[in-house]
């Protein structure tokens, strides 16, 4: 296998999911930062990588790969240990909805694009944005909640992590970001204490990230 390389921007939480993933899996990568503040992303030797311009991007033995939950199904393909995946083709299913609830229906409607378009182009206040991004992280974890109440365990789904652990700390991280009451989901607020002091979630930490704001 060739060296992996990275292309991610410290506070990306779509990066942050991808961090974890190759921590959990054992693999080594190179790092390349795209700071999205200063428009790195719009780079055209970036855009030459990445068509859409957006973080993370992993260069491969076979090429680039982009969007995140396809960079994670390819590394639990690849690198089938430890599996990032329950083995019953049902409880797969459920896992990979968890994935997509964080990564469909919450992280979209929050992440910088969007925001600028709301400041700019539609002049929403800062206090109408924090509105916009509680309303729909509060939605989204109402979901996850009910979720993991039924599938959880010491993770999102069982006692060990998976994919569904990959999407819901980073989105975790940026519900506090921006200041989202976390207190009507205490299984999420438990399921993130135990996954931040692993090692593989504790070092793809945004903030010991190269480049993080001080």
């Amino acid at each position: 296998m060739s060296t992996l390389t990275l292309h991610d921007y410290w506070r990306s939480t779509a990066s942050y999911r991808v961090r974890i993933a190759l921590n959990l899996k054992g693999r080594s990568y190179d790092r390349r930062s795209r700071d999205l503040r200063c428009g790195d992303h719009r780079d055209a030797a970036f855009k030459a990588i990445a068509p859409q311009g957006l973080v993370p991007a992993l260069e491969v033995g076979e090429g680039v790969l982009t969007q995140s939950l396809a960079i994670l199904e390819w590394l639990e393909e690849t690198f089938p240990e430890p599996p990032l995946l329950p083995k019953d083709v049902a409880s797969r299913a459920i896992v990979r909805g968890m994935a997509n609830l964080v990564a469909c229906d919450i992280h979209p409607l929050n992440n910088l694009r969007v925001l600028e378009v709301l400041r700019g182009e539609f002049q929403a206040s800062q206090a109408q944005i924090d509105r916009w991004i509680a309303h729909w992280v509060g939605e989204g974890f109402a979901a996850f909640e009910t979720l993991v109440q039924r599938h959880g365990g010491a993770y999102c789904f069982g006692d060990a992590p998976t994919l569904a652990d990959c999407l819901l700390i980073p989105q975790v991280y940026s519900a506090r970001r921006f200041g989202v009451e976390l207190a009507p989901f205490p299984r999420l607020v438990a399921v993130d204490e135990r996954a931040r002091v692993l090692p593989a979630f504790a070092s793809a930490h945004p903030d010991i990230q190269p480049g993080a704001d001080p």
